[in-house]
C-alpha cells in the first residue's frame, strides 16, 4: 500500500492539577525583611488539537502481523504550512514513498497549520496515537525535518531523546542552552542521541552557523555519537540530496533505543 488517506484527529492535551493562587506562609519560602510575599499558581490546561498527517505503510506491513516496522517522523518546511495535506509531499520522505512501495519505514508526515510552528506537545500527542495504532518497532522510532522542520526536529529531538532511536535535521537550528543545561533526567539519553545534521554551505535563508553551533554543543555536552556533513555548494535545499542517499536510511536503521517501561 503506497499511501493511507490522510486522517485528522483531535488529541487531548492536559497540563496537571487544578488549584489556586495562595500565599506561602513557612519554611524558607517566607523572608520577613521582603516586602514581597511567595505565591504559588496551579492550574489544569486542557485543549483539543487537529493535525492531518500522511500517512505510509510498507506494501509489506499486512503479510506478517506480528511484524515491527521502523517509524520515521517527517517535519515539513515552512512553504508547506496550510491546510492541503498534499502539499506536505513536495519534499523528502513523503515525495519519496510515492515510487517506492517496499520503502522500510512507516512514515508520518503531519501538517502545521498556516501561521505556526512545531509544537512538541502536538507532536509528541500524535506520535503516541500512531504508535497505538499501527505496527510501530518502538525502539527504531526515527526524527526528521528540514528548514522549519530542521528546526523543529532539533527542539523536539533535544527536548524528548529517549523517545528518539536518531534524529536527522536538515538546514534548521536550535537552542544550544537547551543541549548545554539539559532537564538532568534528560542528560543521559541526550548524550546518546545519535544526530546527523545537514545543511548547505551557502545557504541564504539559515546560516550554516545554525547547524555547526548545535553541533559543537552536543559534543560540548559529551554527545557520543553526533555528526554534520555540509553540502559545499548548496544553497538552502540540502534536503534533496540527503533524502535521496540511501546511506541515510542503512544509517538509521543502525540505532535503536529501547523505550522506557
Amino acid at each position: 500500500m503506497r499511501h493511507l488517506p490522510h486522517f485528522s484527529r483531535p488529541v487531548l492535551l492536559a497540563a496537571a492539577l487544578l488549584a489556586w493562587n495562595v500565599p506561602l506562609t513557612h519554611g524558607q519560602d517566607v523572608k520577613p525583611d521582603s516586602p514581597q510575599q511567595v505565591h504559588r499558581f496551579t492550574a489544569e490546561v486542557t485543549r483539543t488539537v487537529t493535525l492531518e498527517y500522511l500517512l505510509f505503510l510498507p506494501k509489506d506491513h499486512a503479510a506478517d502481523p506480528a511484524r515491527r516496522w521502523p517509524l520515521l517522523l517527517f517535519l515539513h518546511g515552512a512553504g508547506e504550512r496550510g491546510s492541503d495535506i498534499w502539499r506536505v509531499a513536495v519534499h523528502g520522505p513523503p515525495k519519496i514513498v510515492r515510487d517506492r512501495p517496499d520503502f522500510p519505514f512507516i512514515v508520518v508526515s503531519p501538517q502545521c497549520p498556516t501561521g505556526r510552528t512545531w509544537s512538541n506537545e502536538e507532536l509528541l500527542a500524535l506520535l503516541d496515537d500512531v504508535i497505538a495504532r499501527y505496527p510501530v518497532d518502538r525502539a527504531r522510532v526515527y526524527l526528521t525535518g528540514l528548514s522549519m522542520g530542521g528546526y523543529g526536529t532539533w527542539s523536539l529531538g533535544l527536548a524528548h531523546p529517549e523517545r528518539f532511536a536518531a534524529i536527522v535535521p536538515i538546514c534548521g537550528g536550535g537552542d544550544p542552552l537547551k543541549v548545554l543545561l539539559p532537564d538532568p533526567q534528560m542528560a543521559q539519553a541526550l548524550r546518546t542521541l545519535p544526530v546527523w545534521a545537514f545543511h548547505g554551505a551557502k545557504d541564504p535563508v539559515v546560516k550554516v552557523g545554525e547547524s555547526e553551533r548545535m553541533v559543537e554543543a552536543l559534543r560540548k555536552a559529551g554527545a557520543q555519537n553526533v555528526q554534520l556533513t555540509v553540502y559545499p555548494d548548496a544553497q538552502h535545499d540540502s534536503w534533496t540530496e540527503t533524502y535521496n542517499d540511501p546511506n541515510l536510511y542503512e544509517w538509521l536503521l543502525r540505532h535503536r533505543r529501547e523505550p522506557a517501561p
